[in-house]
């Protein structure tokens, strides 16, 4: 299964609770955080939500 590289570039001050909590959700807590997630629809919405605030890169 292939797996998500999701990188925080952008602040979440300013943001809606809901995306702060996304963020928190995905465990980026920073710029320039950088996780690893299954490709899943679940992880897909969640970066769906919080896309002006994140990269996104596929990793096999």
């Amino acid at each position: 299964m292939a797996r998500l590289k999701v990188t925080q570039t952008r602040s979440k001050i300013g943001g809606s609770d809901s995306q702060r909590n996304t963020l928190r959700s995905l465990g980026l807590k920073r710029i320039g955080d950088v996780v690893v997630k299954e490709d899943r629809p679940e992880i897909r919405g969640m970066v769906n939500t919080v896309a002006h605030l994140v990269t996104v890169e596929e990793v096999d």
